[in-house]
Formats: C-alpha cells, structure tokens, sequence
C-alpha cells in the first residue's frame, strides 16, 4: 500500500538528488538564522557556553569569520563528551584533548590554542549561498545525523539504515552492530582498496572482499523495483581521517574506482552480486546526466576533500561546489520533478546546543544542517520536525518502492539490525517540506562565488 501522502509526491518526484558535505553542526551554521532553534540568546549574547579546562573559563559561541576553521574530534566517544549528560558544554574539553606534544598552547590546531573554535558560528558573511537556499526553500532545525559517530557510519547509515561488521562472506546475519569501527573500510591502504575492485570488477571473484558489508542496503530494494540510482564520487583526498580523532592526517586518495571511507557501496554484496558497480561513478558523469535530463531516480554526490567542508577546508570551497551542483540541476530538464536534500554528515566536533533523542543504541547522534531544495519545497519554511538521516532512505522508499522498508521481517534478506529506522516513532516525514499543490517553483541560480551576505540580526 502506498504511505500516506506519498502519492502525490510519486507523480510529481521522479529524482532524488542527496548532497552530502562534512562535519558541520547545525548551530555553527544556523545558529543565528531567523526562527531557526539556535543559539540561545539574551539581548544579542550568547547565554551558553562551553568550559575551557585550562583556563576556567567558560567559552561562548561567537561569530567566526574565518574560511578555513578548526573542528573538533568525531569519534563515538568524542560524542559522548561533547554531550556530556545532555548538558551539551563538553566541546571545548574534547577539543583540547586532540593534540598532545604541543610546544605551547597558542600554536594553531594545537591543544587549547586551537579548541575554543569549536564555539565559532558563521552567518550569511562566510555562507551566504546557504543562507539563500533556508530562506529560498526549506531549513530544517531539528535533522540529526543517525549515528553518534564519524563519517564512514554515517555514509553507512545514509545508503543502508545500518553500520555493521561482518564475519561471514556475503551473509547478512552474520553482521553485528558496529559504529565506530566498521567494515574495516578504514585498515585498508588505497591501493588495497582499488586492487579488491579491479578484481571484482574482471570476475575474480574466488575471494570476498575485504571488508565485506553483508548486510542489506537501499540498493538491495532498488535493484528489485527496477530504480535506477547513481553514486557520484568526485576525485581527490579523502574529506576524513582514518583516525577520526585527529583532523589533520595523511591524505588518502578517493575516486569512483577506490572503495572508501565516502564510497562505502563497493563492498556491499548486494551492489556486488546486482552487478551494479558502474552505478557508483565520477563526479563529472553527474553534470552531465543533470544537464542532459538523464538523472537517475536516486543520486548521492560526495565531494573530495578540498570541496567537502571538513576542517580546515575552505568554507567557500564547499559551498561552491554545492553551488554548482544545485545549479547544474535547476538548469537541466529534470529541475520540475526532482528534490534535492542537502545536509552534513557530521557535526565535527563543533558546538550545538540540542541534545540529541535517544532513539537506540547508536543514536541519534549530533544536530546537523538539513535544507530541502525542490520546485516544490514551500518558501521560507523551518521545519521542526525530529529528522535523521534516516529520513532521506523513508522518502525514497516511500516515492520509488511502494513504502517497502529495510526490514528484516520483509526485505527478504533479513539481518539483525537493531532497528528499522525509517519506523522509528519520533523520525519526521520530509513529506511535510513539499506543497505539491503549488506551480513548480522556478530555479534559484546563484553564483558560484557569492558576495557575503548581512550579519544576522
């Protein structure tokens, strides 16, 4: 049976596009923005803050001007302190424990010298684009990312509802769940990595792969409905760390060829044996299915370091890079019927003041920025809704699979994943973005190098 709802939006949405950027809180973005839940505030200060173990002092938010900014760890621990209970002032504590050797406590990205950052917020100066889009279309307060962790769960979760370590060959009950650590994606060099693929690629395929995701993915349930989908990796570093408690590291190659820590679909056995690898391609073969009219259903675009906002990439970079992307689809033929949800994969140890629902034992994690970009997305409008990540997998299940979920008891590849999360009670429906009854709203084309916009107010 259809969801409710969903039957309009079948007509009128016939692409999903999901933009995924780095390791950005929602209150580092939005924190100031109009209506939004931000930062709390008293006659314009700021009436939070987050203790500096060093100094005794209790650091508040404050506007950062800055391009290139220094996060914070992102590990499933680093969660847990940043939380601290729910009091949500563990940030700078956590930061100051990231770097230990230092020759003194002012060097940059050193010790207490760089932690205070994790309190800087940006406004429409340093994101102006962004700012456009929550005030052009839909901003959403309350998205969290799905786990407590750091990118590689999080672009599990994005694909498959689930992040999971496996012992046995393509069999999906042998996975256990697992966010910090999983997949082993991580242990593996570049080389390793692009060496697994080639083989898969001209049929060796006596050996499994290592690490291997066994447990059931989207994919797995596009594949069955005939729903096209395309993962769009652009070339580059790597946008995290391995050890994703550190920021700075050895970069790490990524292209659409090399399974990764942000191109985790290669070693699914379901995209595997569904002999859908060339879905997953280089970012170019995105602008031009966006230009040409040929978007698949489902995209995913992931950015290489450099465009990804991961501290210390540059801001503008990011933002540019979106830029580009949103505007080659508001260009192209299929502009009137597709959605776009962009978002941030993480909150990188920068500061939010939400605590986040418990909804089970890896999550919700951090509040992240969520905006909804469609020819449909009402105007102007802050949603409240309690969101995940796992919202992006209910709408597409909803749109293009009749409402059919990752679920065990239904799939037809059950595993033991903890929960169904697109079911969870409190998850939002991003149904509720959308005014199909309106005309098709027409492209918003910004530049790609904008100037800054007003402070907040």
């Amino acid at each position: 049976t259809t969801p409710s709802g969903a039957a309009t939006a079948q007509e009128k949405i016939k692409h999903v596009v999901v933009i995924m950027q780095e390791n950005r809180s929602f209150d580092s973005y939005f924190g100031t923005y109009p209506g939004a839940n931000g930062i709390p505030m008293s006659n314009g200060e700021p009436t939070v803050c987050s203790p500096n173990p060093k100094t005794n002092e209790c650091v508040k938010p404050f506007h950062d001007p800055s391009d290139e900014t220094q996060g914070g760890p992102h590990a499933a621990g680093s969660a847990v302190a940043d939380i601290n209970g729910g009091k949500m002032d563990g940030f700078v504590a956590t930061a100051s424990k990231e770097k230990t050797g230092c020759e003194d406590d002012q060097t940059p990205d050193c010790g207490f010298g760089g932690a205070e950052g994790v309190m800087g917020w940006h406004d429409a100066r340093e994101i102006p684009n962004y700012w456009t889009y929550a005030q052009q279309f839909v901003l959403q307060d309350a998205m969290f990312e799905p786990t407590s962790s750091w990118s590689l769960p999080q672009h599990l979760f994005m694909v498959s509802g689930w992040s999971a370590t496996c012992s046995a060959n393509g069999d999906p009950s042998s996975c256990v769940n697992e966010n910090q650590n999983p997949t082993s994606i991580e242990r593996i060099s570049t080389d390793r990595r692009a060496k697994i693929l080639t083989d898969w690629i001209a049929g060796k395929r006596e050996k499994a792969p290592d690490p291997n995701a066994a447990w059931t993915d989207l994919t797995y349930l596009m594949h069955k409905r005939n729903v096209s989908w395309g993962y769009y990796v652009s070339d580059g570093n790597e946008p995290d760390c391995r050890d994703d408690n550190e920021n700075e590291c050895i970069p790490h190659k990524q292209n659409a060829s090399t399974p990764g820590i942000w191109n985790p679909l290669p070693y699914f056995t379901t995209v595997r044996v569904d002999g859908e690898l060339d879905n997953i391609q280089t970012h170019d073969k995105f602008l031009k299915a966006a230009k040409s009219g040929d978007l698949p259903n489902v995209s995913w675009v992931i950015p290489d370091g450099a465009h990804s906002e991961h501290p210390p990439s540059k801001i503008s970079a990011g933002q540019t890079y979106v830029t580009d992307v949103v505007n080659a689809v508001m260009s192209g033929p299929d502009w009137e019927s597709t959605a776009i949800f962009l978002t941030w994969d993480d909150w990188g140890g920068l500061y939010d003041h939400v605590t986040p629902p418990v909804v089970d034992i890896n999550g919700y994690g951090l509040r992240v920025p969520g905006i909804v970009i469609s020819p449909y997305a009402k105007q102007g409008y802050i949603d409240h809704q309690t969101l995940s990540h796992d919202a992006y997998l209910k709408f597409i299940e909803d749109v293009f699979l009749g409402g059919s979920r990752l679920d065990p008891a239904t799939d037809g590849r059950p595993d033991p994943r903890p929960t169904v999360r697109e079911n969870v009670p409190v998850l939002g429906d991003l149904m509720n973005d959308f005014d199909f009854s309106q005309a098709p709203r027409k492209p918003v084309i910004l530049s790609s190098s904008p100037t800054p916009g007003p402070a907040s107010q």
